[in-house]
């Protein structure tokens, strides 16, 4: 019988274990069950938090930048760079991660830290960047990335309005001809799991702005000042699918930076080299720390399945909780999960032990699929 040869594609989970992390546990889980097992490791992201360091995984080389953090102090970001292409993940620099605990900033927390970010990979060399937009701090509408990379936005007075998406609502003129003239040479893909427009009841404040500590109140503002602020620089280019990602930051990557719009998993299994290491595998293993609706719009594990399902080679997920039928994970590709709180019920401890649970999940499938 021919050795089974498994490629371990998950992403991270979150709070628990990087993606790394996960590969490595899995592997360990399945050679004790079969130690002749092959396995081939290529940890995944779909362009939010953990892109950078999937494509580290994946042979780029890390770069470290001092940028501008969402509240402005400075702060160390990296982005990934092989040959031309780089990998740049907005929350890097202007991430959540990045706030003191309990500290949120809705109506000022800018993303010029991520146009450094970008800064910086154009000064690398770089001429096709991926630009991972998600876990950020800001609601400014990419304002403050463009700032950065020499666009002005000035008040009524002619003088530069304040950071963050409340002080786009004295915006009276955007002045764009200062930007960074190697843009024009780049391919700037902006890789991202949402596909919310700029404003309106699925735009960025009104859906993901509680969660950076906006109130109602400052919800309706923010909603006000980025129509304002779309007014000025275009629009119709706010309905894009995509343009609400990440605080708006979509929008000023689609309106003045000529980007274009793919969904992150699919963009990162391209420069991650996924095709060719599917071409290898007889059974693939994704997952990410809570397999649930989210999961089927856009998330890794959904993107992994979808690909291996095409190319007609079996799916197998690992994943902190569940929370979709077997219908559901078969309607998307996926034969059966393996949940930690099937083995450690207690959340708490469920992710204080994800390693050695993930461990004896892993122990499962290869009896399940490999023996």
């Amino acid at each position: 019988m021919e050795t089974a040869r498994v490629l371990v594609a998950a992403d991270k989970f979150k709070g628990s274990l990087t993606a790394v992390q996960v590969a490595e546990r899995v592997t360990a889980g399945l050679r004790r069950v079969a130690p002749d097992v092959r396995v081939e490791t290529l940890p995944v992201a779909d362009g939010g938090d953990g892109t950078v360091v999937a494509a580290v995984a994946a042979g780029f080389e890390r770069r470290e930048a001092r940028v501008t953090g969402p509240l402005g102090d400075p702060v160390t970001a990296a982005y990934a760079l092989r040959d031309s292409t780089a990998v740049v993940e907005m929350a890097e620099a202007s991430g959540l991660q990045h706030l003191p605990d309990g500290v949120f900033a809705p109506l000022t927390a800018s993303t010029y830290g991520s146009g450094e970010l970008l800064r910086a990979a154009l000064e690398a060399g770089a001429t096709t960047i991926v630009f991972g937009v998600g876990g950020s701090a800001t609601t400014d509408g990419g304002a403050g990335m463009l700032a950065a990379l020499g666009a002005r936005f000035l008040d009524a007075d002619g003088k530069p309005v304040g950071p963050g998406g409340g002080g786009l609502a004295d915006l009276a003129e955007a002045d764009l001809s200062g930007l960074d003239p190697r843009l024009a040479d780049v391919d700037l893909i902006l890789a991202s799991d949402v596909d919310n427009p700029l404003t309106g009841p699925k735009g960025a404040p009104e859906v993901y702005g509680r969660q950076k500590g906006a109130s109602e109140e400052d919800i309706a503002v923010l909603d006000a000042a980025l129509t304002h602020y779309a007014s000025v620089l275009g629009p119709e280019t706010a309905a894009l699918p995509g343009a609400g990602a990440a605080g708006g930051i979509g929008y000023g990557a689609l309106v003045a930076l000529g980007a274009r719009f793919r969904p992150g998993i699919e963009v990162m299994l391209d420069v991650l080299g996924f095709a060719p290491a599917l071409a290898r595998a007889t059974l693939v293993i994704t997952g990410e720390g809570s397999l649930d609706e989210q999961t089927l719009h856009g998330k890794a594990p959904a993107g992994v399945a979808a690909a291996a399902r095409e190319a007609g080679i079996e799916v197998v997920a690992v994943c902190g909780r569940l929370a979709l039928s077997q219908e559901a994970l078969i309607g998307a590709g996926i034969a059966r999960a393996y949940a930690l709180a099937e083995l450690e019920p207690d959340p708490a401890v469920s992710m204080a032990q994800a390693g050695p649970l993930l461990e004896r999940a892993a122990e499962s499938i290869a009896r399940d699929f490999l023996s």
